[in-house]
């Protein structure tokens, strides 16, 4: 290859590398996982969110499944991967979208962490909140880092109420 050649290869190909980010910190510990999972979905309207990281947090084969009403009004689950919650999220960009944790309950035997993390929703930072709910999230550790295996959740949209226990930080 010619020098002017290899220039221009790597002109192009140090800032790809320098653009690769490292989210190591985010699967350290299960209080990291789930911070990087409530602050990568969280953001200003039209704000990117990096779905790099949201990906790093996940198994391969790691599912989100929400509690939802068919057309009916009855009680469903639908099960998304991590690319089909990507892609349904975009919708809420536009709009804003914030999740944050209330409190947060943990188990943990051997590889497997269960967490029944209370959450609230706003469109705005500040805003009113516009629903509450329970992610359990299920983590496997591999003695190196944090996977989340699935978040299964139903929100008080769903026709329930949150109970005090699972409001409390105890």
């Amino acid at each position: 290859m010619k020098p002017i050649g290899v220039f221009l290869l790597l002109l192009i190909a140090i800032p790809a590398l320098a653009q690769t980010k490292n989210y190591e910190a985010d699967t350290k510990t299960v209080e990291s996982t789930l911070s990087a999972l409530y602050e990568v979905i969280s953001g200003e309207p039209n704000q990117p969110r990096d779905w790099d990281r949201f990906r790093n947090l996940f198994k391969p084969e790691g599912r989100l499944i929400p509690t939802r009403k068919d057309e009916s009004g009855n009680l469903v689950i639908k099960t998304l991967s991590p690319e089909e919650y990507v892609a349904l999220f975009q919708s809420r960009i536009p709009t804003g979208f914030f999740e944050r944790e209330l409190s947060r309950k943990i188990e943990t035997f051997g590889t497997v962490t269960h967490v029944f993390s209370t959450y609230e929703t706003r469109d705005k930072k500040e805003g009113p909140v516009t629903n509450r709910g329970i992610n359990s999230i299920q983590l496997f550790y591999d003695n190196n880092r944090y996977y989340i295996v699935n978040i299964f959740w139903c929100a008080e949209s769903m026709g329930f109420e949150l109970p005090k226990k699972y409001l409390s930080k105890k």
